[in-house]
């Protein structure tokens, strides 16, 4: 069973930046960013395999970056120029294959960590 425990959430000014963070507690496949604002469903914001082959949003192309360590069994989220509409419970996600999931399919989620952009 995985364990994911977020961490770097916070408050920012739009335009400014953030990190986030993801430790597993063992090794997976294929990890995620997932995303909830207030009244609105769960958004995918980037997933990553384990040979760091990406895919990303719409909506944070260009501006955000995810990446992960194999070593350290975490997943990072960069977030670069942000704005007021990234405002959001930000979740991580895993599964033990390398595969490109729906967020339906995730087995192992973290507890979510808050990111508000003002």
């Amino acid at each position: 069973h995985v364990q994911l425990v977020e961490s770097g959430g916070g408050s920012v000014r739009a335009g400014g930046s953030l990190r986030l963070s993801c430790a597993a507690t063992h090794s997976t496949g294929c990890m995620a960013w997932f995303r909830q604002a207030p009244g609105k469903g769960r958004e995918g914001v980037a997933a990553i395999k384990s040979d760091s082959s990406t895919i990303y949003g719409d909506s944070v192309k260009g501006r955000f970056t995810i990446s992960r360590d194999n070593a350290k069994n975490t997943l990072y989220l960069q977030m670069n120029s942000l704005k007021s509409e990234d405002t959001a419970l930000y979740y991580c996600a895993a599964e033990q294959s390398d595969s490109w999931y729906p967020s339906s399919d995730y087995g192992y989620w973290g507890q979510g960590t808050q990111v508000t952009v003002s």
